[in-house]
Order: C-alpha cells, then structure tokens, then sequence
C-alpha cells in the first residue's frame, strides 16, 4: 500500500467570539449622507403645483385613491385639467431626457375619471371661521377654485354667476370633444359638497359691491374673458364672434351654416372653433397671420384639426371684408416674419403690399378675448394699471403672480383671466388657490404678512404655490431644489415608449361632438406611471439600504392613516463611515451628501 505523500494539516481559521459591532466605522466620516427630498421639475412647471412625482408614484403601484387625494390638496379638478390643461409639466419631464416625456395629464385624467365613476368624495374642511363669508364673482375655473380652497380653510363662500349654469369657459367655451359636460357637473359637485352655494343668472354688479360688505368679509373677482378682441378693419361688423359660436353650441343653440368659412386666429379658440364648424357641416379655412410654428395653439390640437379637415393658410392677415351677393369676400395682407432668432417668437411685417382675396359664406374671430367693460369698477380700474407698486401704493394694492389683492373698504381680489399672465386653465385653478390663500394670511395675520407666508408656500423656485406646503403637512420639508435629468441614475431605468390613449379616426370625429380621445384603462395607467422617474423622492427602491457597505441603511414598515404600506428609512451613523454609494445609487437624487458637523 502506497504511503499519501501528502500530509494532512488542520487549518485553523481565526474567528472572533465578539460581534464585530464594537467597530463604529462612523466615526471615520467627515460627509453624511441624509434622506433630502427635492423638488421634481414637472411640480414647479404645473400652475397649481400637483406633486406628480408622488401622484405617479401612487398610481404604479396602483394607489389610485391615495393618487386622487394627492391632486385634490392642490387641485379641485382633476378629470377637467386632465383634459384642457396645457400640461407645461411634460415639457420640463425629465423622462423627456431619456426617451418621451410621461402622460401626466393623461394619467390625472385617469384617476379624475376614476373618482367620478367610483364615487370618491374624501375631502376635509376645516371648522368654520364664525361669520367670514367670502363673494365670488364668476364660477369659471378661477371662482371654483378660490371657492375649493376656501371652503377648506373654513370660510363660507357664495358663487355668483351671470349666465344660467356654472362653468364659465369650462362649461361655454370648451367644446364637447374635448369636455364632456357630465364631466364637468361631477367636478362642480364636489365643490359644492362642501357647502360652496352658486347662484345662476345673478351677475354682480357695482352695485352688488356696494352692499356686499354688509354681508361679506371679501369678494374675489374672476370674471373670465368673455368678449371677443376686435379686428378693426372695414366691413367687421359681418364677422361671427367664435366665442358666442362656442358658447351658442353648447347652449344646444347651433347655428344651421353651410359652405365655407373663414376663422381668424391661431389659438386653441380659433381651433376649436373651426373643429366645431367642421362638426356643423362647415369647410373651415383657419386664417393666421404668422406661421404654423410660432401658433398659440396645441402643436397636437393643430395636427389633428388639420387631420379633421381644417384647412390653414399661414402669414395672412385680414385687411377688409366685403359683401357680394351673399357672400363675403375677405381681403388679407400677405405678411412675412422678420427677427428671426432661436427659440423666438418673430415679429411679422407686411410683405410689401401684397394681398390675396377669399370668397367666404361666413367669417369667425378668435384673436383673442377682453373682459366685459362693467368688471372694471372705476375706483379700481386705475389702480390696476399701475406699474408695479411703489412705497405710497403697496399699502392698499399687493400685485402677485396669478391675482392682484386691493385692501379698501371691502378687501377685493382680481383673479383669472383678468390677472393671469397665461389665460389657461390650470393657471386660473392657481390664481383662485393663491387668493385663497392670500385671504386666509390677511385675516388670520394682517396685511404685512401676506407676501412672506406666501413664498415659503412656493414649490421649487415658484411662482407655483402648494396648499399642502401651506397647511405646514409632510411636502413643507421638501427641498425646492428642481431635479434635472443629470442628477437621474439612468442606470436603473429601461427605455419605454409613451403610451397613447385610444382615439376615434378623424373620419369618426367630425360627425359628432363626442369625446375624441379616450381615458386610459387601468393596465396603461399602471404602465405609462411606471415610466415616471420619480425625481427628488423616495420611491422605496432600497438601493440605499442594498448598496450600503456597513449595512447602516435601517429600514421599519409603517401605515399611514389609511393603512397603506409606507417604508421609512434612517442611517444608522454609528457605523455610516460617508462613503457616498448610497447617494451615487439613488436613481432619483432622494439622497444627499452634507458636511459633518
């Protein structure tokens, strides 16, 4: 029997009996990390500053009532903006980086549809504020929404609306392809389940004013634009107001037309009105006196009017309008753009004397819209064309981003349209919440608090304000940095295309005034949410806690008031030694490095 050559040796391998705990490698740190929630750009973009970042994030996980709830503290209508708001928030997404902005209007359209259908009403009101009363004058989205809020601080609040139904533009100038009326009925429903009452067929007038301070502590002014901006030029007076056309169909008063009309504009009034004159049996040619580039409107409204039928001629301005046997001919100046620079509007400037005559049946405008004459009440009028305030004026006059508050023998407020940099939806919804939340400042903290208290409710660098910020709950401790697409983690995210909702064909489109486009099903809402970054919050990823060489990442499950799962998260510092890997592989910037102290 060979002998093994080779002679077995016990290994001893040293172990220690000891937890290695006793080593705190926390006290090797000079930087330390902490959990620093930032501000998602899409947040600071949207007038009413929704904290979509964390409405996505509900809605992946499907937490659509968590979602809902999520936009109602900033927002009274979702399944509204949803579909008519300009959505600013996907052109500043950071998605847009990586391969295509989110559908963040079409995912709140989602969960607005959703709280219809489901009967959501959850909201809460806080306890009345004795006799304060506060007129409303005009129940478009800027009446509804000052109402919203200040419902919620408290006050009670009466709605007074000039024409037989409320709504204002959302009711009248909007037409039904793209807001449903049920839609809009289930919006206001809710405002007023709050003990908000609208009285109809009531304008208010200078007289109404006089009288209010009897019975109110306040009236907020937000009459909309309601009158149509005049062409001035020879023969107008055979032209249409697109406005009231809008206004006539969804009044169930459609005019009987035939043949061809001309629509002056280039605005998503003038779309709309041409799409509806389409619907009517009408060939609409848009007229506009710059180019297709530089329209106001929709880039997507445009593209599917002219799908519909919508014919364009660019770089025309009208000039005169003349009858002729029934008809209507249209003379127009051929314009031309000049100043041409990057990323600018041009100017545009007649192209010699050029012109170009249309043979029309009828001629709709939609340049634009003024405010009625009675809105501007002469001892305010002059003040509200001053520049910005001096030392004299601000003791009575207090001008801010989206309304302008003038304290005199009843404190008024102008909101809107007439206020509004942007005439748009989302940005009146804005200007009814900051004079809410201006009212509430005055009455609780007097006039010299209101610009202070209002600025620490600005979402990243503003002018958007959050009333969640405002009534000191958990989005106070947000960070107002704006996250940029170079603080994203690329690494942790796959390339998804954007999910589209299904739409009727314009073939489909132009016989009724039924909705165009469809609400997303559950599976795309899940879907299209999941492809939102998330930027500046905590996501519960667990990247910090997995990566963590000292595992001083420690995790604990909570419930929150509804029970729905949250994770909280703290560093253990006894053993964080600051190296960074949990900062550098948080995909969403929800961490940061500070210097130790």
């Amino acid at each position: 029997m060979t002998k093994n050559p080779f002679e077995e040796i016990p290994l001893l391998i040293s172990r220690s009996q000891i937890t290695t705990e006793i080593n705190m490698t926390g006290e090797w740190r000079f930087v330390r990390p902490t959990y620093d929630e930032k501000t998602a750009p899409c947040s600071a973009a949207c007038p009413a500053g929704e904290d979509i970042a964390r409405i996505e994030m509900l809605a992946s996980r499907g937490m659509f009532r968590e979602a809902y709830q999520t936009i109602l503290m900033e927002n009274p209508l979702p399944a509204v903006c949803g579909r008519v708001c300009f959505h600013n928030c996907e052109r500043t997404c950071n998605r847009g980086g990586y391969d295509q902005p989110v559908g963040i209007h079409q995912l709140e359209r989602f969960i607005g549809d959703m709280a219809i259908a489901e009967g959501w009403q959850e909201i809460t009101r806080q306890s009345s504020h004795g006799a304060k009363r506060i007129a409303i004058a005009g129940s478009g989205p800027a009446g509804l929404s000052a109402a919203y809020f200040l419902a919620r601080l408290g006050y009670e609040c009466d709605i007074f609306e000039a024409d037989r139904a409320p709504g204002g533009v959302l009711r009248w100038g909007i037409p039904a392809y793209r807001l449903p009326e049920n839609v809009l009925n289930h919006e206001i429903e809710r405002i007023t389940g709050l003990g908000v009452k609208i009285f109809c067929n009531m304008p208010v007038t200078q007289a109404f004013l006089n009288k209010a301070k009897d019975t109110y502590s306040a009236v907020f002014i937000a009459c909309g634009y309601g009158r149509s901006v005049r062409m001035g030029i020879p023969g107008e007076a055979m032209a249409n107001d697109g406005l009231k056309l809008l206004h006539d169909i969804r009044n169930g008063k459609a005019p009987n037309l035939e043949g061809t009309a001309a629509v002056i504009g280039g605005g998503n009034t003038a779309l709309d009105v041409a799409r509806s004159l389409i619907r009517l049996g009408v060939k609409p040619v848009l007229v506009y006196r710059r180019r297709r580039s530089d329209m106001p409107a929709f880039g997507h409204e445009v593209e599917t009017a002219l799908k519909e039928g919508v014919k364009l001629k660019e770089l025309l301005a009208p000039l005169r309008m003349k009858a002729n046997m029934g008809d209507i001919l249209l003379t127009v100046q051929k314009m031309k753009p000049v100043d041409l620079k990057d990323g600018t509007r041009p100017r545009v400037i007649p192209d010699s004397d050029k012109t170009e005559t249309m043979k029309v049946q009828q001629v709709f405008t939609a340049i634009g819209a003024d405010a009625n004459e009675n809105w501007y009440l002469p001892p305010i009028k002059e003040e509200l064309s001053f520049p910005p305030p001096t030392s004299k004026t601000k003791e009575k006059l207090l001008m801010m981003s989206h309304c302008t508050l003038i304290r005199q023998y009843l404190p008024t407020v102008f909101g809107g349209d007439l206020t509004n940099p942007v005439k748009s939806v989302s940005d009146a919804v804005a200007s009814g919440k900051q004079a809410a939340m201006a009212l509430d400042t005055f009455f609780r903290k007097g006039w010299d608090a209101i610009e202070e208290r209002l600025a620490e409710c600005r979402v990243g660098s503003g002018p958007s304000l959050s009333m969640e910020i405002y009534l000191g709950e958990n989005r106070k401790n947000r960070n107002p940095y704006q996250v940029s697409f170079e603080d994203i983690n690329p690494d942790y995210f796959e390339p998804a295309d954007r999910i589209k909702p299904v739409a009727l064909s314009p073939a489909e489109s132009i016989l009724s005034f039924a909705e165009t486009e469809q609400t997303f099903s559950e599976h795309c809402a899940l879907e299209e949410a999941g492809r939102c970054f998330n930027c500046g919050i905590c996501n519960d990823c667990d990247n910090c806690l997995i990566f963590c060489p000292e595992i001083a990442v420690l995790r604990r499950h909570e419930t929150d008031a509804d029970n729905s799962p949250l994770a909280s998260r703290r560093i253990n510092f006894d053993y964080c030694k600051g190296c960074g890997i949990c900062v550098v592989e948080c995909p969403r910037n929800a961490i940061s490095l500070e210097e130790e102290k």
